[in-house]
């Protein structure tokens, strides 16, 4: 059912018919799939990097200006790379790691590598916000560096560390669409084979409302964790 020869209306009420969802939900399920897995690897990898890249600041608590240049280097070349370009650079590692270019398994390597280096600098950014004072203070108290990360840097940041991740696991799920070009499945896949490439937009319709609930879902997750740790220490 084409928009070109079928009134608005007429779609969008196509759109919730079961047979529609018949296609819609396994793919719903194979984008959660990649999302849930991406952004635990996203949280691992960009939240240990985010602390290396901050810590080993000329000012930070282990000071060692090689590795930070080296770090900040390597993840400004990776984000500078659009998703698409990022996915085909990343399918030599997902035949090496796999076996093969494609499926879910393969491109979520691409997710992973797109959005590690955007919440390495989230989480950075997160922890630069906190004072001097605050770390000096607790030095003078000898506490070490772990301490320090783990009983200072971290509780402290923790309401913008996950805001922050928020944004990379909506980033992931915006990602998750566009791989569905390069052999992924999911949503992105049902929306251009069938949505766009057959002209069917009752299917391409229900996939905007599966991402939007995703997405939403998401945000509001997010919202509600940093909310309830900032009530619980009466900032707001």
């Amino acid at each position: 059912m084409s928009l070109l020869n079928t009134p608005f209306w007429e779609v969008l009420k196509a759109s919730f018919a079961p047979e529609v969802w018949a296609e819609i939900l396994p793919a719903a399920f194979d984008t959660l799939y990649m999302t849930l897995v991406a952004s635990a690897i996203t949280l691992v990898f960009g939240f240990a990097l985010g602390v290396a890249i901050t810590v080993t600041r000329r000012d930070g608590l282990l000071p060692a200006a090689t590795f930070n240049a080296a770090a900040g280097w390597l993840i400004n070349c990776f984000r500078s790379l659009p998703q698409m370009i990022m996915i085909i650079l990343m399918i030599p590692v997902a035949r090496l790691v796999f076996g093969r270019s494609y499926g879910m398994n393969s491109c979520i390597i691409a997710l992973a590598a797109s959005c590690v280096p955007m919440y390495a600098r989230i989480v950075e950014s997160s922890l630069l916000e906190i004072s001097k004072g605050k770390i000096e203070a607790a030095k003078s108290m000898g506490s070490g560096n772990l301490r320090i990360i783990f009983r200072v840097l971290l509780p402290e940041t923790l309401p913008s560390l996950i805001r922050g991740f928020t944004v990379a696991v909506v980033a992931i799920i915006s990602m998750s669409a566009l791989a569905g070009n390069f052999g992924a499945g999911g949503i992105g896949d049902i929306a251009v084979r069938f949505g766009f490439q057959r002209f069917r937009h009752e299917v391409l319709f229900a996939c905007v409302y599966v991402l939007v609930v995703i997405v939403q879902a998401v945000q509001f997750a997010g919202d509600t964790a940093s909310k309830l740790i900032l009530k619980k220490r009466r900032l707001i």
